[in-house]
């Protein structure tokens, strides 16, 4: 059956919702977690908030999205990859507490934002369960969104963990690092980062199903779904 433009952008909104609001959620925790550490840039600036529009990015977190989402709708040929980012929340790590390495620092801030995610993929979790309990046409009117959510946060949780700059587990991988090792890895990531991940989105998006699967089937285990 022949998508029509307006269900497309039904569909791309329906999808948008979830998405805008987990990583409204993820960069929160970016900017709380660096606050716990001493700096407070974020909440300088704004960002240390749950108001979706500090966050969002006009063109990676409406437009190009949306723009994805209702041609894929359209199309019967497999479309472009789904993909789009938040802004950026600023970090200053010369004001953390001198309690704490700057890098370990960084790669607290840094996992806070998936960590966040795999937290909002457990509670939606949690709530399937529940509802496939439930006999009711409301619960039954529910599942498809909290799966949405599910599946949307499991996504932003394996994607940002990878070991890529700019993404999370750069950061992550590097805390872990010291000396002249984290030194040579964070030279490769700013000079190849950014290749690397576009050749992922574009030619590898293959590569992410297993680990999400993964991922996803071990949540759903524990809550017996």
């Amino acid at each position: 059956m022949e998508t029509t433009l307006s269900q497309a952008i039904f569909n791309a909104i329906t999808v948008l919702i979830p998405m805008l609001l987990s990583l409204t959620v993820h960069e929160y925790s970016h900017a709380r977690a660096a606050r716990l550490l001493g700096d407070d840039t974020a909440k300088m600036l704004g960002r240390l908030t749950l108001n979706p529009m500090a966050h969002a990015d006009m063109v990676g977190t409406i437009l190009l999205p949306m723009m994805i989402l209702v041609g894929n709708g359209m199309s019967t040929a497999g479309g472009l990859p789904f993909f789009g980012w938040a802004k950026p929340v600023p970090v200053d790590p010369g004001r953390f507490r001198r309690t704490i390495p700057i890098r370990q620092g960084m790669m607290l801030v840094a996992f806070a934002g998936p960590l966040s995610n795999l937290i909002l993929a457990l509670m939606s979790a949690g709530c399937l369960s529940v509802l496939v309990h439930m006999d009711s046409p409301m619960a039954a009117s529910m599942i498809s969104s909290v799966q949405l959510m599910f599946g949307i946060n499991i996504g932003l949780f394996v994607f940002n963990m990878l070991p890529i700059y700019p993404l999370d587990g750069q950061k992550v991988i590097l805390g872990l690092m010291g000396g002249p090792t984290a030194i040579a890895f964070e030279r490769f990531s700013q000079r190849y980062g950014m290749m690397l991940l576009f050749a992922l989105i574009f030619l590898g998006r293959g590569l992410l199903h297993t680990p999400m699967m993964w991922v996803a089937h071990g949540i759903l285990a524990i809550f017996g779904l």
